[in-house]
C-alpha cells in the first residue's frame, strides 16, 4: 500500500473499514513534517493511555468515542476536531464503532 494518498477527492468514511473485534489503522500521508492516518474501532476496542512527543489533531469521522486527555473527558461524534497536545497522556475509548482522522503535528527541524 502506497504510503501517499493517491491526488485526487476521496470519502473518509470510505476509506478505512470496521472489522470485527480490532484496532484497524490505515496511513494516508507521511513527511518529515508529520503524517495522516486513519483509525476505525470496532464497539469496545480503543487505545489505552499513552502520550506522544508531538501535538495531534483528531476528527471524528463516524460513530461516537469518548477521549480522555488528562484525566478529562470528552466526548466527539462525527465533524469533531480534539486537539491531543504533546506529552500529555490520553487515550480513544469508543462507544459505537468508530473511525477517526489522527493527524500527527511533527516539528521537521
Amino acid at each position: 500500500m502506497p504510503t501517499n494518498l493517491p491526488a485526487g477527492p476521496h470519502h473518509l468514511s470510505s476509506l478505512i473499514d470496521i472489522q470485527p473485534g480490532s484496532v484497524v489503522s490505515r496511513m494516508l500521508v507521511k513527511t518529515k513534517g508529520g503524517n495522516v492516518t486513519c483509525f476505525a474501532f470496532d464497539e469496545g476496542e480503543g487505545l489505552s493511555e499513552h502520550t506522544t512527543p508531538f501535538d495531534a489533531l483528531i476528527i471524528a469521522v463516524e460513530g461516537e468515542s469518548t477521549i480522555r486527555i488528562a484525566d478529562v473527558e470528552h466526548v466527539v461524534t462525527p465533524g469533531d476536531i480534539i486537539h491531543l497536545p504533546a506529552a500529555i497522556p490520553h487515550t480513544v475509548e469508543p462507544r459505537t464503532p468508530f473511525k477517526m482522522l489522527l493527524i500527527m503535528l511533527k516539528d521537521p527541524a
